[in-house]
Order: structure tokens, then sequence, then C-alpha cells
């Protein structure tokens, strides 16, 4: 039986990651801290924490693993610095403070095309985050997943508008397109992470987005 911290539980990746992990035997506890209350559940602890000022000694902290589902968009951060704070420097944070309680496995839901080196400000983001996970040393993850999706499908809780439009146009497009393009169930991404996440197989795991069809 294992303890998994899940971050980012209140998204469309996180939601399903919650329900998929509470319901699954192996898992004894989730640990999910948020900024509002979840439904309570008998095997769910569920800190009320700022995730910009997360408590560094917390014993909730000690966990086996660790699925991690934050990020936003940058219509709604509003800025590059206030993206950078959600999908790099709240993650890394997640990852360095498990991680010095005794974790083992990260599991990060990342995207299609994370590159450190790409023009691209929002694949170079998450390449960059890839990369410090990656250089986390003494001793660092024994097991480090990157789930790297294309375009998520599913419900979101708040309306993206120019997202649902692109959703609508690759869901008619579909036949004609290429697996790695295709849109990429929500509840897939997060059986994937939660997978990741419990088998802890050792090393660095990329799954590229044609693979989580």
């Amino acid at each position: 039986m294992k303890t998994l911290l899940l971050a980012g539980a209140t998204g469309l990746v996180g939601r399903h990651a919650l329900r998929l992990a509470l319901a699954d035997t192996r898992v004894e506890r989730v640990v999910a801290p948020t900024r509002r209350p979840l439904p309570p559940h008998p095997k769910l602890l569920n800190p009320i924490e700022d995730f910009a000022h997360l408590p560094p000694h917390a014993p909730w902290w000690k966990v086996d693993g660790v699925v991690c589902a934050l990020g936003t968009t940058m219509a709604k951060a509003g800025s590059r610095a206030a993206f950078e704070a959600v999908d790099y420097e709240m993650p890394l944070t997640v990852a360095r403070l498990a991680l010095r309680h005794g974790a083992q496995a990260f599991a990060l839901n990342s995207a299609l095309g994370a590159n450190p080196d790409s023009r691209v400000f929002y694949s170079r983001v998450k390449g960059e985050l890839e990369q410090s996970l990656r250089a986390m040393k003494n001793p660092g993850y024994l097991s480090l997943t990157f789930v790297r999706p294309g375009l998520i499908g599913g419900e979101r809780a708040e309306n993206r508008r120019a997202e649902s439009l692109t959703i609508l146009a690759v869901r008619l497009l579909t036949p004609f397109l290429p697996q790695r393009y295709r849109l990429v169930p929500a509840e897939r991404i997060a059986h994937h992470l939660v997978e990741a996440a419990l088998a802890a197989t050792p090393g660095v795991t990329v799954l590229e987005s044609e693979q989580l069809q």
C-alpha cells in the first residue's frame, strides 16, 4: 500500500487523478493540498494551503510518490511571470519538498513539445521544469515520469473559449491528423500519471502524446 501526493487536484487532469487514486486498492492514502476544501473521503487528507507559501515541514509531505497536475494558461495567468509561478516554480517546490521527506517517484503532467531551448514560451517553461527535475541530486528521485499530452479533452470547471474552439476543430479533423496531434482524454493522462507514481519505474520515462491514446 502506498501514499500519494496529488498537486493540482482541482484541475481537469487532477480531478481524474484524484478519483482514480482514491479508488485504487494499492493506495492507502492520498494527500491533496488545495486552496479550497475537497469533498471528504476516508482515504483523503486535504490540507488547505496557498501554493505560493507551502509549509516546508508539514508531516503530510511524507509520501511514497507524487502526481503533479499543476498548470494554467497564459490567458488565465495574465503575464509570463505569473505563468512561470504556476507552471514552473510551484511544481518544482512540490518536487523538492516531497523529495526531502522521502518520496521516491514523481510523475509530471508536462506538455507536447516541452523543450528548454524552444522558442515557444509555453514549451520552453515546460522543458525547463523537466530539466530542473532531472537535475535534482543527492539523491534525486528514483523514478521520474514526464507525460507529454497535446491538446487535453474534457470538461473544465472554467470556460476557455479559445481552447474550446481548438478542441472542436481537432475533433473534426481527427481522422486526418497524425496520432501525435490528436485530442487526449484527461482521464487517460490521469491514468498514466497515477500508474507511473505507483510503479516507480527506476530512471526517467517520457510518455509522448501518441502513447497516451
